[in-house]
């Protein structure tokens, strides 16, 4: 018997019957019988075993599986006792799902393909092994949060980690576009690179001169953003790791940049093959000036990039168009070209209708809240990362004359529901914090030098959470509800909190801070004012109840932390983000992000062997009444929920809206039809924004037929 011969199965089967409720109840446990006959039938036959750890790794090592280097750091005998204290902790998986997506997905198996060589004990094991780098104390700490699901590394970190043959560490990259030819051929070339070793790239075309700007030596005009995002997209589609991928972009673009209808119109249903983008995504940033202009009903302008660079000097991400709009309209020397604001505002919902697209940057609302010196000019493929970042300027010899800083993303998850259980959540998040640490200070991408500029300067990473739902619906809270919000105010605060605490440890330790700490609003204490001012403890007896056994930093704790990174910094630029998850969720039993789940009983189609469905964590008699369906519920209470999260993020989090294409009239009391139309989508994200909310990932709408518009998501935040 093999992987690729295992002959009858009963598991798919036994999981399907999940699907067909007897006397009325949901037949749960099928599952765990379609979870026991995995084992017997597929992982118990088809792994290959070994009489000792050493043995192994010894095997593994010699036949190119895993690297040598950062197993020499060890001794056999620490890796034995790591092992042993990974199988003293019993894990076991809860769903099939779960170790259906481990085994598919994450465990090492033999070149051939018919054996597996890992457990989820070994994946653990030389994941706490590479990032603890030889301190076997963190290394056996790592292990610990890892097997208790409390950390979960992102997909590229976990999968990727100890092996020989891989690819990179981290999760995506973003990089921006000079108003120049030098600039565009670069970044293609970086886009290839980058999709080359894995994860997605965001791209900033708004610099960019419009479509018929004048080219200078030159009697013709620019062709404006449509044809360089075609370039993007032929590259993304060309370095696709061999085929085993598609190669996934994002391209950003100024709401208030003149081809922005041009721009939004190649992602329209009925957009000519010539300037249509298929598998390229659109994001747009959004000043507050717009809203204030579609607020009143009011003409916008749109300012050429080329004449606004020309006349402050800057590229065109680097204007505060809210601050300066006004200045910019009576400015004759710049080219304007004038619409009305509601007529782009029905555009973008008419666009979010159809394809999800475009994602939102509220930029004002993301610089507002950037404690760091320097301005966010976008995001990412997942829209959870924002960070600062300075343009280059390059040569004709492709050569840098000013070398600019680009973002590479790492990331990390909390699971909400083992965490509380963390018999020392401080204690946990800094362990988290050293292994992003880790990836950060080992990342090291040569073949684009200002992502290698960038990381080198900023150390960031972005550690999240995942299962949030899933806690409140076995705590019997509603998604949505005062306690909700509550809750997710008090564990992100604690994040913020231990985060903070062990980046000022590694600073002291290291005695290096992140390039241009001394102009921060941390440098200056400024920063904890609102936590040496505010209140930020449980008020409730049920979240007060739930946080009992976890300490809670008063007033005092925070004016202690501030005048301690005042006198020895900060080592990372940024730490937090909430990615969208996915894959890696079911791994932990636990729905995705911090979002609601979409079905209790979820329905997969996984490629070759059909539907697969995954229960809800902790679904039960008692708990069913608050895993209420994301399709099903106000998007105002998710709003809030991360609008209290938000406060504490010192990046993004990847925000769906999630609506069906007929609303029920009860959620919203705007609505006297139940049809979605482009006003709902203009009330919500204007909701978004006057709560704070820094960006919006996909609209996702459910149709009538059961389909779903605007769920491609990248994977690598997401599996």
């Amino acid at each position: 018997m093999s992987l690729k011969n295992l002959g009858e199965v009963s598991y798919f089967r036994l999981n399907n019957e999940i699907n067909r409720p007897v006397n009325g109840q949901i037949p749960l446990h099928k599952d765990k019988e379609a979870l026991a006959a995995f084992f017997k039938e597929n992982v118990e036959p088809n792994t290959k075993v070994f009489s000792s750890i050493t043995e192994k790794v010894n095997f593994l090592v010699e036949n190119d599986y895993i690297e040598s280097e950062f197993i020499k750091k060890y001794t056999p005998e620490f890796i034995e006792s790591l092992a042993q204290l990974l199988k003293g902790e019993d894990f076991t998986f809860n769903s099939f799902m779960a170790a259906y997506k481990f085994y598919q997905q994450y465990a090492l198996k033999t070149n051939d393909g018919d054996y597996y060589l890992e457990s989820i004990e070994d994946r653990v094991m030389f994941n706490a092994l590479y990032f603890a780098d030889g301190n076997e104390s963190l290394a056996e700490d790592l292990a610990m949060e890892m097997i208790h699901q409390r950390y979960q590394p992102a997909t590229p970190s976990f999968l990727n980690a100890g092996r020989s043959r891989r690819g990179e560490l981290v999760s995506c990259f973003l990089i921006q576009v000079t108003d120049d030819m030098n600039s565009i051929g670069r970044s293609i070339n970086s886009a290839l690179q980058l999709s080359r070793i894995g994860g997605g790239v965001g791209i900033t075309l708004s610099n960019l001169r419009e479509a018929g700007a004048p080219i200078k030596g030159f009697a013709g005009a620019a062709s404006g953003v449509v044809p360089v995002m075609k370039l993007f997209e032929d590259s993304f589609s060309y370095s696709n790791q061999l085929g085993q991928r598609q190669g996934a972009g994002v391209v950003y673009l100024n709401v208030f940049h003149p081809d922005i209808i041009a721009f939004l119109s190649t992602k329209k249903e009925n957009a000519d093959e010539k300037v249509r983008v298929k598998t390229l995504s659109l994001g747009i940033t959004v000043p507050d000036k717009f809203y204030e202009l579609a607020r009143n009903n009011e003409d916008m302008y749109l300012f050429s990039p080329y004449n606004v660079e020309k006349e402050y000097g800057v590229p065109f991400n680097y204007i505060d168009i809210t601050e300066k709009y006004d200045e910019l309209v009576a400015n004759p020397k710049i080219t304007k070209t004038k619409i009305k604001a509601r007529d782009l505002e029905t555009e973008i919902s008419k666009l979010q209708q159809e394809s999800g697209y475009p994602y939102i940057i509220n930029i004002d609302t993301a610089n507002r809240a950037n404690p760091v010196d320097g301005k966010i000019i976008m995001s990412n493929l997942c829209s959870e990362i924002l960070q600062v970042q300075k343009p280059s300027l390059i040569n004709d010899a492709q050569e840098y004359l000013e070398m600019g800083t680009d973002i590479s993303c790492n990331l990390g998850s909390t699971n909400v529901l083992n965490m509380m259980t963390s018999p020392d959540f401080g204690k946990s998040i800094k362990t988290m914090t050293r292994a992003l640490t880790f990836v950060t200070d080992s990342s090291q991408i040569e073949a684009v030098p200002t992502i290698k500029n960038g990381n080198k300067q900023a150390h960031t990473f972005g550690l999240g959470a995942m299962g949030l739902h899933s806690y409140l619906a076995t705590n019997h809270i509603h998604y949505g509800s005062p306690e909700s919000i509550e809750f997710t105010n008090i564990y992100f605060m604690l994040m913020n909190y231990w985060t903070l605490v062990e980046s000022n440890q590694i600073a002291r330790e290291r005695h290096e801070t992140f390039v241009g700490f001394e102009k921060s609003k941390y440098a200056d204490g400024t920063y904890f004012d609102k936590y040496t001012t505010g209140d930020f403890v449980p008020q409730s007896e049920k979240v007060k109840a739930l946080f009992a056994n976890h300490f809670i930093p008063t007033a005092s704790d925070w004016e202690e932390l501030r005048q301690a990174v005042k006198a020895d910094g900060l080592y990372h630029q940024n730490r937090l983000a909430v990615a969208p998850n996915g894959s890696i969720s079911y791994i932990n039993d636990c729905s995705a992000s911090i979002h609601p789940i979409t079905q209790r009983i979820e329905e997969r189609q996984e490629k070759k062997i059909g539907k697969i469905y995954y229960p809800a964590n902790g679904l039960s008699t008692d708990s069913i009444p608050y895993y209420t369906s994301a399709y099903d519920m106000d998007m105002r209470k998710v709003i809030d929920v991360y609008a209290a999260a938000t406060q504490h993020v010192d990046q993004g989090l990847s925000l769906t809206l999630f609506l069906r294409s007929e609303l029920p009239k009860e959620l919203y009391e705007w609505k006297s039809e139940s049809k979605q139309t482009t006003r709902d989508l203009s009330i919500l994200r204007n909701y978004a924004f006057n709560k704070g909310i820094k960006s919006i990932y996909y609209v996702r709408t459910f149709t009538d037929d059961g389909e779903e518009v605007g769920s491609n998501q990248c994977e690598s935040c997401v599996i």
